[in-house]
């Protein structure tokens, strides 16, 4: 009777300390944002939102994460095909460096951006002498949101390449299709889950980017000001009402992003 209840003890108390963290760390902060944002009334948070400068600043973050995730799809759907598929000297060493923008501070990749294609750099001089620049406009934005997403769709699409049952593969040949029309009829349906819950969370992500972009984007005003940059300038210039406004934009759509996610995953579990 005394094991069965301090079973019971050690399993509440488990359960409400997880509780307690999660509230903690993730929900307080969330109803504090939105608190902020509706703090003096429906009237101001409309007028922070549709500021032209922070309307401009989330309608370019918006299509700049659109680009990066779709961008994402094409080059993650190939490498994580790639890495599952075939074995070649160095395999296991590229599947560990596709976490590495996980692990290395955004920061850092923003410098290693600006270090790589900016003026000074072969690829920036090449790119002067063609008649762009890179730094400091929307392609190393895309470039930094593209690096910072990475690993997202490569890691949705790798388990199910990897569950794929060979032997329906193997029956499209023996009836006669080609390759082509076997990857796109057998495979594709399969990573597909995998390829649209990886595109979500991608733009999502890139969505709050602010490391790696704040060094690379130049920050012009309704050119190359993302939303989460124009967040840090309110919060600089002591408007905590426009930065939670715009906070709260991102955060909602964020959410919705999210269920999008679940509800994707759900169904592909539920088959």
């Amino acid at each position: 009777m005394n094991i069965i209840l301090r079973n019971r003890l050690w399993s509440f108390g488990f359960r409400s300390t997880i509780m307690l963290y999660f509230v903690l760390l993730i929900v307080l902060p969330i109803i504090g944002i939105y608190s902020q944002s509706f703090k003096l009334g429906w009237l101001p948070f409309w007028e922070s939102i549709t500021d032209p400068l922070a309307w401009k600043a989330v309608l370019l973050t918006v299509k700049l994460s659109v680009i990066a995730a779709l961008i994402n799809v094409v080059l993650g759907t190939m490498i994580g095909w790639v890495l599952i598929r075939y074995r070649f000297p160095g395999r296991r060493i590229l599947n560990s460096l596709v976490d590495l923008p996980f692990a290395l501070p955004t920061a850092v990749g923003g410098l290693m951006i600006l270090l790589l294609l900016g003026p000074n750099s072969f690829a920036g001089g090449i790119a002067e002498k063609l008649g762009f620049q890179i730094v400091f406009h929307e392609p190393a934005i895309i470039v930094a949101m593209v690096f910072v997403t990475f690993p997202f769709v490569i890691r949705g699409v790798q388990p199910l390449l990897e569950e794929l049952d060979k032997s329906e593969e193997e029956a499209s040949y023996t009836l006669g299709a080609s390759k082509a029309r076997t990857f796109f009829q057998v495979i594709f349906p399969s990573m597909l889950p995998g390829i649209l819950s990886g595109a979500m969370l991608a733009f999502s992500r890139a969505l709050a980017e602010f490391g790696a972009v704040v060094l690379v984007a130049g920050n012009i005003p309704g050119k190359t000001l993302i939303a989460a940059v124009y967040i840090f300038g309110e919060i600089e210039s002591d408007n905590a009402q426009g930065a939670a406004a715009v906070s709260v934009l991102l955060l909602t759509l964020s959410f919705i992003i999210l269920w999008a996610v679940n509800l994707v995953q759900s169904r592909r579990h539920g088959k």
